[in-house]
């Protein structure tokens, strides 16, 4: 099937390149409007109690959102600030759109004067229900009347302020990553193909990926919301995913080319790498399906955008790919012949397997008390202190938690109680929550239409911490003689934790069944397909274990401007196992194809081994290096959770390619022996009828002087 995919884009290689230019056109022209609809919220999940809270005081209470400035170094209770602030407080009333504006001075509350008595805080809350155009007009109006207090320093941020700088900054990181990445992917390219037409042609591949990417997330976001962090990460899955492949079917035709005309060199790699590309493709597409289960947007969209970029790869491989070495083949070089069962990678294996279980054992345990400070993580929805140090809304929280009242920046947990008009049991109902341990105050009881009660609780701490988390749980558990609700942001978050606690079994069952099916399809084994899950399983723990070591506890963390951040964004372990589980059983199935390749050919598996480590060492090695520069992009990333998504995969990249691939994997399929390679019966019955493998090149030789198909 695939040697005829290539054959045709062969023959039609100037029609099958237009059509990709034309996608890559459209891909940059209309795929950059997605930037557009990128949705800052995440962790927002339907039918949870606090959403359903939530919905219910939009519904009896609706509140716009807001916007507030902090004017820094002046003194309200100078007659000429005071002038000054009711002046602009007048100006900021009479903006269509604004519905409440609260200042020291008209609205003289304590709290939005610092402590210091230097600083006010001014906050303007727009009405609900403007409609988009009047939003934006009512916001910018505000924003530069805020802009003009008259103070040494002002900033202004927070609501849609904020989200806009989520945006902007996430445009930034996406810009910069690829400036820092591709730049070196390029010169490692070079270097790994020796010529600029073979390491040009995994670049032209990324482009169209990349541009293919961005119309796809365009189509998905009229159906679903798109997140502000889908087109760092998936975009970048992109690149890294087509310079993968492009590199594995490029090295193979090479490897061809030295035995055979051009036209049979293409079909013969696209027979053989091509079908581990849509192997690896595959197995990478059913780990992002595993989100699919989880009912956060944000994880949903990016399964679909993770998919969408795993297809254009792969067609982009399987097509695109032919067509150009049809057009331009000819200028590269064939790979030199390889050495009959010597070189660096095999004398490793031979090696490792002469120590096999000393080596399983001195890998695996430290594996495991890596994974160790997984266990105690916690986890905060992305805020302001997400943003990079000199970002605005930050600066405006930072300065507010550090001078202004708790009152004025704590969020509050919100009791929504269906109390009726027994303001007795409400009072009784306030009196315990204020008793309970880690609340700082509990507000007067505010009465709302059919005979519904708010109280506002304000814990200890930010309000988003681990123990406004816990107190969460607390209040709920308050027994109470009448229906109530719990909501706000610590609320959110112990809700969104708990639909991922949920989901995620059956999100890893999933996960791990479609891949256990992939691998048995491709190798006929199921040992293999067992051994290369527990071991992708280690190096995920060792992983997550470092992402709770630099970002939570803090080592290291000032080497990647990451101090101070003390917890996880909720989502970075699930994406991260959805993709680095993809990735790892992608470099695992780049592997296993020269390792059944030569079990097929020898019959020896500790030849296989070692075999099949050597063919396919320099392409895994440099598959991982490029993907490992890709991710490290994002490591420079103003944005927290994108760096704790580009640590997270650049550590599982490279456990995966030194450790597993060098070490776990020769010492493991040789204390297996045979056993690798056994299935039952039934099994092995299907594989040969609904199983696909590599087929292997005649032109191999085996030591010994012996031809590929002497030892069948």
């Amino acid at each position: 099937m695939l040697a005829r995919i290539a054959r045709f884009s062969l023959r039609h290689r100037r029609l099958v390149a237009a059509a990709w230019v034309v996608l890559f056109a459209a891909g940059i022209a209309l795929g950059s409007g997605v930037f557009e609809r990128l949705d800052p919220d995440v962790g927002d999940v339907a039918g949870t109690e606090s959403a359903l809270a939530e919905a219910r005081l939009d519904a009896l209470d609706p509140g716009g959102e807001s916007i507030a400035a902090v004017a820094d170094g002046i003194d309200p209770r100078d007659p000429a600030v005071a002038a000054s602030l009711r002046a602009t407080a007048g100006r900021l009333r009479a903006i269509p759109g604004v519905a409440e504006v609260a200042d020291p001075v008209t609205t003289p509350v304590p709290e939005l004067v610092a402590a210091d008595g230097r600083a006010v805080l001014v906050a303007v809350e727009l009405a609900p229900g403007l409609g988009e155009d009047r939003f934006d007009q009512a916001v910018e109006a505000a924003e530069a009347e805020l802009r003009r207090l008259d103070a040494p320093r002002v900033l202004v941020g927070g609501g849609p302020l904020q989200d806009r700088e989520f945006e902007d900054q996430v445009g930034s990181d996406l810009a910069r990553a690829e400036l820092l990445s591709m730049p070196v992917v390029l010169v490692l390219l070079l270097v790994i193909f020796g010529g600029i037409v073979a390491a040009g042609l995994p670049v032209l591949v990324a482009l169209v990926g990349v541009a293919g990417t961005l119309l796809a997330l365009l189509g998905i976001s009229s159906v679903t919301e798109v997140s502000v962090y889908s087109v760092n990460v998936v975009t970048m899955l992109g690149l890294g995913l087509a310079v993968d492949y492009a590199l594995l079917l490029v090295s193979r035709f090479r490897e061809e080319r030295a035995t055979r005309d051009l036209p049979a060199a293409v079909e013969a790699a696209a027979a053989t790498a091509g079908r581990t590309v849509v192997f690896s493709g595959l197995t990478v597409a059913a780990s992002l399906a595993g989100l699919l289960v989880f009912a956060d947007p944000f994880l949903r969209s990016m399964a679909y955008g993770g998919g969408a970029v795993v297809l254009i790869d792969m067609l982009a491989a399987v097509t695109l790919l032919p067509a150009l070495l049809g057009m331009w083949g000819h200028r590269i070089r064939p790979a030199p012949p390889r050495a009959p069962s010597g070189g660096l990678f095999a004398s490793v294996s031979r090696v490792v397997q002469r120590r096999a279980l000393v080596i399983v054992v001195a890998v695996a345990v430290p594996l495991v008390v890596a994974a160790t400070p997984f266990l105690h993580a916690r986890y905060q929805q992305p805020d302001a202190g997400f943003l990079p140090e000199g970002a605005e809304s930050r600066e405006l929280v930072e300065t507010l938690q550090a001078r202004f009242a708790p009152a004025v920046w704590v969020e509050p947990l919100v009791v929504v109680a269906d109390a009726g008009a027994g303001e007795a049991a409400l009072d009784a109902y306030a009196r315990t929550v204020a008793g309970l341990e880690g609340v700082r105050a509990v507000g007067e009881p505010r009465a709302l239409d059919g005979g519904v009660h708010v109280l506002e609780v304000l814990p200890e701490g930010s309000g988003t911490d681990a123990a406004a988390s816990r107190l969460v749980g607390d209040v709920r558990s308050v027994a109470a003689p009448f229906p109530v609700q719990v909501t706000g942001d610590a609320a959110e978050l112990a809700d969104y934790q708990a639909t991922i606690r949920d989901r995620l079994p059956l999100a890893v069952a999933l996960v791990v069944l479609a891949t256990f099916v992939l691998l048995f399809l491709f190798t006929g084994s199921v040992v293999v397909p067992v051994k290369a899950i527990v071991m992708n399983v280690l190096s995920l723990g060792a992983t997550f274990g470092a992402l709770v070591w630099v970002f939570q506890d803090g080592h290291l963390a000032g080497l990647l401007g990451a101090e101070g951040s003390g917890a996880l964004d909720p989502t970075v372990p699930v994406l991260t196992f959805a993709i680095t589980f993809g990735l790892s059983m992608d470099y695992e199935v780049f592997l296993l194809s020269r390792i059944k390749e030569a079990w097929d050919e020898t019959g020896d598996n500790d030849q296989a081994v070692a075999l099949g480590l050597q063919r396919s060492g320099r392409i895994v090695t440099s598959a991982a290096l490029l993907l490992v520069v890709v991710y490290a992009g994002f490591m420079a990333a103003g944005m927290l959770t994108i760096k704790q998504i580009g640590l997270g995969t650049v550590l599982a990249v490279l456990l995966d390619a030194t450790v597993v691939r060098m070490l776990l994997v020769p010492a493991t399929m040789k204390l297996m022996g045979r056993w690798n390679w056994w299935a039952p019966g039934p099994l092995r019955r299907l594989h040969r009828r609904v199983g696909l493998a590599e087929r292997p090149s005649p032109a191999l030789s085996l030591p010994g002087g012996r031809r590929a198909d002497a030892g069948r």
